[in-house]
């Protein structure tokens, strides 16, 4: 049994862990996955050559770089019984949250919750895919993952349109208290999930920490959106809405594609 440890800078939250799940799925050579987000590690337990899997990791341009292979004695690794319970939590929360900022961001008038909304959808995705394709063949998840993808593009072009449509008309000001509000609460959402996720990993560096927070992109989506709502009132413009918004539907389409190349 080999042992490759992978650096993958842009692993920022579960959503990602998922991904890379689903990417090395079906090669046979692999015995164990162990993901480390904190510190942004992949630990590869695997037979034979690691040329594949290393090719796999790098095609979903996640910044994965090899650190180091080397020979383990290790053969048998503990199953996580509830991680598909876990998987069924943080996807209710995201989709919920989905539905609440998409409701609020269009009676609000806010693109930045919109666009936030879609974040969430994005990430209800992954952990669908995951979920609905558990023991599925691989064509099948393929398949899954492609339909994913190009509903988020969808969506986001969507979005896009209507940033554009509101850029260059004279709009209402999107209420910034709706704005802000609600971001804190996706804010608290994202952190219940990643904790959710991570305590059911057997190392205390694993447990809920600021640092693991706030390097999750979709944290920093919440922050930004929060911003964006402070500046609408200070400026008594919605161009810091719309500016957010855009950035959002940016990330999701980025988004999109890394799903897309899962069907590949």
């Amino acid at each position: 049994m080999n042992k490759t440890i992978f650096e993958i800078t842009k692993m920022d939250c579960p959503s990602e862990e998922n991904l890379i799940r689903m990417k090395l799925d079906g090669i046979s050579s692999i015995a164990n996955l162990d993901f480390d987000i904190l510190n942004r590690k992949l630990i590869v337990f695997h037979s034979g050559e690691i040329d594949q899997i290393e090719k796999s990791v790098l095609e979903l341009n996640l910044g994965g770089k090899k650190i180091s292979t080397e020979q383990t004695d290790q053969t048998e690794f503990k199953e996580n019984k509830i991680q598909k319970k876990l998987l069924w939590s943080v996807l209710a929360i995201n989709f919920a949250f989905f539905i609440v900022e998409m409701t609020t961001g269009i009676i609000s008038k806010s693109m930045g919750l919109v666009g936030d909304s879609l974040d969430m959808l994005a990430d209800s995705f992954v952990y669908g895919i995951s979920l609905f394709a558990v023991g599925g063949t691989l064509t099948k998840k393929k398949r899954i993952a492609k339909l994913a993808g190009y509903f988020q593009i969808t969506l986001a072009i969507i979005g896009f349109v209507e940033v554009l449509r509101r850029f260059f008309r004279d709009e209402k000001l999107p209420d910034f208290s709706t704005m802000i509000i609600v971001s804190i609460f996706a804010l608290v959402a994202n952190g219940i999930c990643l904790y959710i996720l991570q305590k059911s990993k057997s190392k205390e560096e694993a447990h809920m920490k600021a640092s693991m927070i706030f390097t999750s992109n979709d944290v920093i989506i919440n922050l930004g959106v929060i911003i964006a709502g402070i500046l609408v009132n200070y400026w008594s413009s919605n161009k810091p809405d719309l500016i957010i918004g855009t950035i959002v539907f940016v990330l999701v389409i980025q988004g999109a594609f890394r799903i897309l190349k899962l069907g590949n």
